[in-house]
């Protein structure tokens, strides 16, 4: 019976995902979840109570599953940028459910603090031992190297905006991403040591 509904859990967190991406909180309707689902609507209540704490289970697991396919190098910020990038344009649908989060729900939930506290404090440490810029406040130098990875992504005509096929050719997309990789290399390569 676990595995049952293990699996019915998870059919359910995949239809919610992209009912999410495609119309948001108060647009998402638990009837379409349910039947993409092929599960009793009844179940959604039961696994994860309302449609905004399923909303959030939909988010928590996006946030994980992120984490465990990028993991996070502040040693490598750069690289940690590019493997972002790769992951967002294998998955356009994350940033539409990301700006609907912004727009429905904003502020910070537990979980998301919890993922960007860690970060910090790794981007912190890498300062405080020569590897990355001291300069930037940890925080806003996690914001840049994140708002940069993301950007073309949130850019109007971009993968984001709608249909998955942005008509971007490979060298387009590798230029994109050599951009993203190049300007957090920039922002965040450690000042040159002073002339003797």
């Amino acid at each position: 019976m676990a595995r049952d509904s293990s699996a019915t859990k998870g059919r359910l967190l995949d239809a919610a995902f992209a009912e999410f991406a495609a119309y948001g909180i108060a647009g998402a309707r638990v009837d379409r979840i349910a039947e993409a689902a092929q599960a009793n609507k009844r179940l959604i209540y039961v696994y994860f109570g309302n449609k905004e704490e399923l909303f959030d289970a939909v988010l928590r697991r996006a946030l994980e599953s992120g984490s465990e396919t990028v993991p996070f190098d502040a040693e490598d910020l750069p690289g940690y940028a590019g493997a972002v990038f790769d992951h967002l344009l294998e998955r356009p649908s994350l940033m539409r459910l990301v700006a609907w989060k912004q727009l429905e729900r904003p502020g910070v939930t537990d979980a998301e603090s919890e993922s960007y506290q860690d970060k910090i404090a790794k981007v912190a440490a890498a300062q405080r031992a020569g590897l990355i810029d001291a300069g930037p406040d940890p925080a806003d130098l996690l914001t840049l190297v994140m708002g940069l990875s993301q950007s073309w992504f949130g850019a109007v005509g971009g993968p984001a905006a709608g249909a998955s096929d942005t008509g971007w050719s490979p060298e387009r997309l590798a230029r994109h991403r050599g951009a993203v990789v190049e300007s957090v290399r920039r922002v965040t390569a450690p000042a040159p040591a002073p002339a003797p």
